[in-house]
Formats: C-alpha cells, structure tokens, sequence
C-alpha cells in the first residue's frame, strides 16, 4: 500500500539522512559501540547537518518546522541501517520540548542556538536509584538561598541517556516536600550546567542494548543553580513532564516499528543468501510463511504509527492515543525481531549482525517512557475501567 504520511520535502530529507548515516555513522559504528558512546565531535556534525534545528523557530537559528515527521524519518532511517545517532535523540525529542514551550525569551536566546549547533548538548535527569514510574516519590531537592539568587541541589538521578557528554541537563528536583493531598506537586525543573562544582557524573552504565548511547548516574551535593535558570514556574514540573509525555511515547512506538521492519528486511536478505542441504533458506515453506507473518504485523505497527503521528501534527493525539501506540508497537516489535532473529540462526546472535543488535536494542521500549503496564493502565483508565 503506498504511503501518505510523508512528502516530497520528507522524502528528500530521508535522502539526505540515509546519505549521512552511511558516510558518517555505519563505518565507524562498532568502534562507538566499543567505546558505550558516539564522539562528541559527531554531535557537531549533526548541528551542522540541521538535524537539531528542525523545529527550532528560524530567529534561534533553526528550521522553524512544527512537524514531527521529520523526526520520524530520522529514526526510521537509524533502525534501517542498524546504527543510532547516540543520546541525540533525547537532545531533540526530549529536551527541545521543554526549551520550546517553557523558556523565556531571555533563556531561548541563550540556549537554544548553542543546543542547535550542537555545541551545548542536553539531557533530562527524572528516574533516581529507588524511583522510576512513580516520579513523585523522588528526593532530590532544590532549595532557595536566603538571598532569592540560586538553589542548592541536592541528591542523585540514575539511567540518564545522554548524561556523559551533555553540557546541560533539565534536572527534576523537589523545592517543595509533597502533601498527603497532592504528592506531584513541589517539582521543579533545573537546567543545570554540568561543570557547575558539586556536579558529578558516576559510572557510565553498562547496558543490554543501545551501546552506543552514553547512559550515566548523576549526583549533586550542593549544586548552586541560578534562578535564571529554573525552566518554567516552581512546583509545576509535574504538569509539564505530563504534557510531554504523548510525543515522548509517540517516538518510542516509531522507534519499535521502524526496528521491526528493519529486522524483516534484514532477515529476507539473510535467508535469501543462506543455503542448508543444497537450498537457500527462504525457499523452505516455514521461512516464507514466517516472514509473511511478520510483514503483516508490520504492515499494522506502520498503520498505527502513521495515524499516531499525523493526529500528533494537528494536535490530536491524546495521551491514551500515545500509549496505546507504544503498547502495541513495543510488543509486537519484540515478536517480530525475535523470529527474525531466529531465521538467522546462530549468526543472529552474533553481535556482527545487525539483526541482534536490534533484538538488545528493542528490550527498553517495554520499559522507558512508561513499561507496558502502565500503558496498560493508562488505555484502561481512558475506556472507563
């Protein structure tokens, strides 16, 4: 079935894209996955390339697109070649969104043309070692000095994507203890300079999956923040992190479903060159069927996806719509890449092919921005249970 959702300017975006990641990023690929990180300079690379810009207004130095498409065709191309662009997906997907809607003029002007260039990249610090789903039972606090110029932070943030190498991390902190009435209020957000003293990163987590993606433990023992750097106003953070939810979901479910289909393409092309007993492997019935199989699941995730991102540019995707996308690709995507897996036999768990770089790489989409469950919870609720 052809497909409707992107357009000229998208497609020759995806050119461009694919273009790059084949020049810059596939023959260098394992040495990043080596090293738990892509190279800083890469991140200027993509400033370079306009891809931090995209929705960033046009006086700030960016493109001034509100579409998400172009995102999408970013990771759909990441996913076909097997490779990530690092913790960069968070500097554009996660972090801009707060820039965008909760800076003020004085703080955009400031921000935003480094964040476009790439030369101040940024991360969001919210999960902490004993606080994950559950983000208002987090204990890092900021508090106000005496004289109203900074606040002291204080505590300890964990799985922090892009927590390494970022020059600025949003850092969700409690300037305010919560009340049995409202235990989501009192959360503030922090855009915290990484060299300010009493900043320290911890150990670079080892991970599963997405190896080239620098992931860290942050710690802070009394860390002055300016107040003119709080992102937004003090105690809301709550809300705000709630309104971003639906496109950080959204992402997600384009991710699953661009590895699926992927992990489908890889797979034609491997049994399609394998012999066993004299045959390739796609001439036997199961392989075809299998593979029919997982286009067809793939043929539904693009369904979804597609309507998703499209209710998302008109301002329509609620945050049931976007959870009930991440369910279902997020799980789907798990089945189909593990039967792609399978046909590759024991090469497919070689971590030379791309095929299983995908199966670690799909893992987390159950579990970040929400696991299954409370996706599960969160479609429930919107049905009246």
């Amino acid at each position: 079935m052809r497909r409707t959702v992107f357009n000229e300017d998208h497609e020759a975006f995806r050119e461009t894209i694919r273009d790059f990641i084949a020049a810059e990023v596939v023959p260098v690929y394992d040495e990043w996955m080596q090293a738990g990180q892509a190279p800083r300079d890469f991140y200027k690379k993509l400033g370079e390339l306009g891809v931090f810009g995209i929705e960033v207004p046009e006086e700030y130095g960016g493109a001034g697109e509100t579409s998400f498409k172009f995102n999408a065709v970013i990771t759909e191309e990441c996913a076909r070649a097997g490779v990530s662009f690092g913790g960069s997906g968070v500097h554009t997907a996660l972090c801009l969104p707060y820039f965008l809607k909760y800076a003020t003029e004085e703080q955009k002007r400031r921000w935003l043309p480094p964040f476009v260039s790439g030369d101040m990249m940024t991360a969001i610090a919210m999960t902490e070692p004993g606080t994950g789903s559950d983000l208002a039972g987090m204990k890092t606090t900021a508090k106000l000095s005496a004289d109203g110029t900074h606040y002291v932070l204080n505590g300890a943030k964990t799985f922090i994507t892009g927590g390494v190498l970022a020059d600025r991390v949003i850092v969700c902190a409690r300037t305010a203890p919560p009340t049995p009435e409202d235990r989501r209020g009192g959360i503030t957000l922090l855009v915290v300079d990484t060299t300010s003293e009493g900043y320290a990163v911890g150990r670079k987590l080892e991970k599963l999956g997405l190896k080239s993606s620098d992931t860290a433990e942050l710690s802070f023992t009394d860390v002055k923040v300016p107040v003119e750097d709080r992102l937004g106003e003090e105690g809301k953070a709550f809300s705000y992190l709630g309104q971003n939810l639906p496109q950080e979901r959204l992402g997600i479910a384009i991710g699953a479903y661009a590895q699926a289909a992927a992990a489908v393409r890889f797979a034609k092309e491997y049994v399609q060159e394998r012999e066993v007993f004299g045959k390739s492997v796609a001439s036997f019935q199961n392989t075809k069927f299998v593979l029919a199989d997982c286009k067809s699941e793939v043929d539904a995730m693009q369904a979804v996806v597609d309507r998703a991102l499209e209710a998302h540019d008109a301002g329509e995707l609620t945050a049931a719509d976007a959870a009930s996308a991440k369910l279902f690709t997020t799980e789907r995507a798990a089945v189909v890449i593990d039967k792609c897996l399978q046909l590759h036999g024991g090469y497919g768990y070689m971590q030379e092919y791309p095929i299983s770089r995908l199966y670690a790489d799909t893992r987390v989409t159950r579990i970040y921005g929400g696991t299954s469950e409370v996706m599960r919870s969160i479609v429930a609720k919107s049905m009246g249970l």
